[in-house]
Formats: structure tokens, C-alpha cells, sequence
């Protein structure tokens, strides 16, 4: 079973990158003989102010994305608490049998990135594991409440603001796959694990069923334990998670006054000084964080770096150019997503 879930977490992966990932790349090719193509990628892509005007047909309202922060609150915290309760239960890391530097060598610098099988990982490594999906869920989680209370309070969509049907779709499928790439080792046995736990419920019924006794120090400590990856790698989350909220905080601002519903202003402040899309660099310097912080050992974490970067990269590029034409006196020292690179 747990094959079948690493194995089918990747394989959409895959199939989202040649659907998806690749038609972008392709469209970004600076020749004109892709103008068709483009134009049709582009309609299929894009929202908002970068959604092509004769695309409205199969379009929702954008104000929808609250719906893929909804989702991504939900299935993460059940994620987290499943693999939190089961860490605690069943993965304990006591301070004696902790030998931090052989473990976060191991898993760091002794796996291949296209290892998942655990037979050869010693029951203390194996742990680790089960711990440093904790942590990544952890951070996941608090990505998601941010996105969430941003999209309710923060972000004030243009009436007219609208994205394709398909692109709702690869949303919900992005906040699902996302955070269970991030545990898809230990899937299965964490949900055996609940399982074992709702059957002996069932059976037993609440006044026979132990309940589990969790000390709180007892279930904190192990993540204070983990290596050096998944210190600097939250580090850098933090660093994009605040930048990001920054500058969602200065696009909502944009349309404080109701009459500036229907209007673009130029945004200024924090990295809108350097780039076009700071939110977008931001949430690919949180994703880069989460993928130091596993270690890199994952593909299923690479392609989901992979696809954030290169989505978010077109949508940049795509939005910098609407910048130029929209705007006369728009800041020529601005690049789209990248400083002095693009």
C-alpha cells in the first residue's frame, strides 16, 4: 500500500507537469509562430487582469480561490493531526537514543532523491521521518490559515476578475496533492494507524476505548530535535511567509475605497520595488523552504516545487508584461519575478 500511494502521489505529479507545466514552457518561447498557441494557453491559464478578454466563456469568478484555501485548511489539518497523533503514539524520540548528526546525515546526504523505501532505514531514522512530516505539515498548515484569512479579509477581487473553469480544477487538485506529497511516505501506516483507532472505537465503544494519553511537552520536544535542514528550511519558509503576507497586505490596500473596485493601481513597497510579482517569489522562497526542510529526498516534493516555480514564473512574466502596457509610467527597474534575472 504504501508503494501505491508514493507511487500515485508522483504519477499525478507527472501527469499535471505534461498537462499542465509543459504547454507553459512551450508558450514562453519567444517566436512568433506560437502566437496561436499562446494566445490559447494563455486563455486556458490565465485570471484576473491577464485572462485573455475573448476568454470568458467556461470562467467563474475569481473571488473562488477562498474555495482551494477551504480545502487546503481542511485536508492539512486532518493530515496533521493524523500524523501528529500517530507520531506521539507510535514514533516516540526519546533524548537517549536521539543521535542527531547520524540521523540528519542519513537522511540528508544518504538517501537518493528516488528512495522510498524504508527496510533499510534503522526504527530511530524511521521516526525522524515520521517527525519531519510533522514539521513539514506544520508549516503547510500555517500557509493555508494565512491564504485562507487573506482571501476572507485581505484580498478585494475586481467584479470583473474572472479564471478559467479548468484552472479552479488544477487549484483544488494543487491543495489536495500538495500536502499529502509532503507525507507520503508514512500515509498508509498513518492511516492504519486511525483506522485501528476508529475500528477499536466502533467495536468498543467511547467508555472502553483508551483514550490516548498525549503530553504536550512529550509530543513538542521531538520537533525541537530535528537537523539543520529543517532549521534553515523553516527559516526560509518564514522569510517568503512574510514577505508574502506584506505584500498581499499592499495589493489589498489597492482597493481600500469601494469606487477602486474596477481600477489597476501600481503597487509600491516591500519587493514591488524590484519585481512585478513579489507575492509570486515569495511563495516559491516558502516552497524552497519546505523542500530544503524534507531534505530533498523526495521527488514528489521536487515536482511540487517544480510546478509552483514554473506556474507562478508564467503568471509573472505574463502579469509584468500587462504592467508595461497598462501603465506608461510604469517602473522601468522592475523585472517580473526574479531581480536581474526575469
Amino acid at each position: 500500500m504504501q508503494l501505491e500511494i508514493v507511487w500515485l502521489v508522483r504519477f499525478a505529479w507527472i501527469t499535471v507537469w505534461i498537462v499542465s507545466i509543459l504547454p507553459l514552457l512551450i508558450a514562453s518561447i519567444p517566436t512568433s509562430k506560437l502566437d496561436s498557441f499562446r494566445e490559447l494557453v494563455l486563455s486556458l491559464a490565465g485570471r484576473g487582469k491577464i485572462l485573455h478578454p475573448s476568454s470568458q466563456k467556461f470562467t467563474i469568478p475569481q473571488k473562488c480561490f477562498a474555495h482551494f484555501y477551504v480545502i487546503g485548511v481542511v485536508w492539512t489539518t486532518l493530515l496533521l493531526a493524523a500524523t501528529w497523533l500517530y507520531a506521539c503514539e507510535m514514533a516516540p524520540l526519546s533524548s537517549e537514543e536521539f543521535q542527531l548528526s547520524d540521523i540528519a546525515s542519513h537522511l540528508t546526504g544518504g538517501s537518493h532523491v528516488f528512495s522510498f523505501h524504508k527496510s533499510h532505514m534503522t526504527p530511530v531514522e524511521h521516526r525522524f521521518k515520521v517527525w519531519r512530516a510533522v514539521f513539514l505539515l506544520i508549516l503547510m498548515e500555517i500557509h493555508v490559515l494565512r491564504r485562507l484569512i487573506e482571501s476572507i479579509y485581505v484580498f478585494k477581487y475586481s467584479p470583473t476578475a474572472r479564471m478559467h473553469i479548468l484552472g479552479y480544477f488544477a487549484g483544488l487538485f494543487f491543495y489536495v496533492t500538495a500536502p499529502l506529497s509532503l507525507c507520503s511516505n508514512i500515509a498508509p501506516e498513518v492511516a492504519r494507524f486511525v483506522g485501528n483507532q476508529v475500528a477499536e472505537f466502533i467495536a468498543n465503544g467511547k467508555s472502553h476505548t483508551s483514550a490516548p494519553e498525549i503530553n504536550l511537552i512529550f509530543c513538542i520536544s521531538p520537533l525541537m530535535k530535528l537537523g539543520y535542514p529543517q532549521l534553515i528550511g523553516g527559516v526560509i519558509f518564514l522569510w517568503g511567509w512574510i514577505h508574502q503576507r506584506r505584500c498581499h497586505a499592499i495589493l489589498g490596500s489597492l482597493r481600500e475605497n469601494p469606487s477602486q473596485a474596477r481600477e489597476y493601481i501600481i503597487p509600491y513597497g516591500d519587493w514591488f520595488g524590484i519585481v512585478s510579482c513579489p507575492h509570486f517569489l515569495a511563495e516559491i522562497v516558502s516552497y524552497a523552504g519546505l523542500l530544503i526542510a524534507s531534505g530533498g529526498t523526495d521527488i514528489s516534493i521536487w515536482l511540487l516545487f517544480g510546478f509552483v516555480a514554473a506556474n507562478l514564473t508564467y503568471a509573472a512574466g505574463e502579469t509584468h508584461r500587462w504592467y508595461l502596457r497598462k501603465f506608461e509610467n510604469y517602473p522601468t527597474n522592475r523585472d517580473a519575478i526574479f531581480p536581474h534575472v526575469y
